[in-house]
């Protein structure tokens, strides 16, 4: 009898069992295929996704796999279609890369603040509140100061302000580029008693100071604002566009922006939750 029926309704119960073999196979891969992540070395270096990612995994059952390099590297990798979400931190560019297809939105996520470090002796006395008047005299002075030299948002941000000083190019004696992410140009900084530009994230959690503090703080320029950027699956169709879609979704809820919150080192929160409802 029952074969009798299947028989008679064998295309429906075709239909049916291979649409719920497509669902299932579908949950499958975006379950066992981890998500690919381009992102700044600042939030890698800081010890942020060693907090952040564990939670998403509790509340998605997803893996993230993260490739720390500097913004420009990551938005490229996006733009290649080598990544599926993007969390870094050059507004201008996050923007442009919507704007051209190659990512579907742009939305805020966190913030902190760049500061600049520097010998707690300060030889070229850049000691204070203005960004602009510090740099100004240390292109004039002689004491090195380290630049990342690799298209990250930290490096981007340190153009704008020699720019705005008049240094297109702030190629005097004692600049150095590294072509390195954060923590290395710390480490350098630190050997040679150079002035550099960090985000405060890594600065907190980069435990090689030697004599470095910070000299220079809250100027209003100095405002470091992150995006996170899901990968346009109609540019690249092989990206894991569901995934990154969870990712987003999680990251600026209620619950992401809490563990965002959340992470501190010695009592001190390193960024600063700002999504938008």
């Amino acid at each position: 009898m029952f074969e009798k029926l299947f028989m008679k309704n064998w295309p429906l119960a075709l239909v049916k069992y291979t649409f719920v073999a497509i669902i299932f196979v579908a949950s499958c891969v975006l379950h066992a295929q981890p998500l690919l992540m381009a992102s700044t070395t600042s939030t890698e270096q800081s010890g942020l996704f060693a907090h952040l990612l564990p939670a998403f995994k509790a509340a998605s059952g997803l893996d993230v796999k993260v490739v720390a390099v500097g913004t420009g590297q990551a938005i490229d990798m996006g733009r290649r279609g080598d990544a599926d979400v993007l969390f870094v931190h050059d507004q201008a560019a996050e923007e442009k890369l919507v704007q051209e297809g190659f990512a579907t939105q742009r939305q805020p996520v966190m913030y902190n603040d760049f500061v600049l470090v520097g010998p707690a002796t300060d030889p070229t006395g850049v000691r204070g509140t203005d960004i602009l008047a510090a740099i100004r005299k240390v292109a004039a002075g002689s004491a090195p100061f380290v630049s990342r030299g690799d298209r990250s948002g930290t490096h981007t941000a340190e153009l704008r302000y020699w720019k705005a000083v008049g240094l297109d190019v702030p190629k005097f004696a004692s600049y150095r580029e590294c072509g390195c992410g954060m923590g290395p140009a710390l480490n350098i900084a630190a050997s040679t008693g150079a002035y550099a530009l960090t985000d405060r994230g890594t600065w907190l959690n980069f435990r090689n100071r030697a004599d470095l503090v910070i000299l220079v703080e809250g100027d209003r320029q100095m405002f470091n604002q992150y995006g996170v950027l899901p990968v346009n699956p109609a540019k690249h169709p092989h990206v894991n566009a569901a995934a990154a879609v969870k990712f987003v979704d999680w990251l600026t809820s209620t619950a992401g922006q809490n563990a965002i919150a959340s992470y501190k080192i010695g009592g001190e929160q390193l960024f600063f939750p700002n999504a938008k409802p």
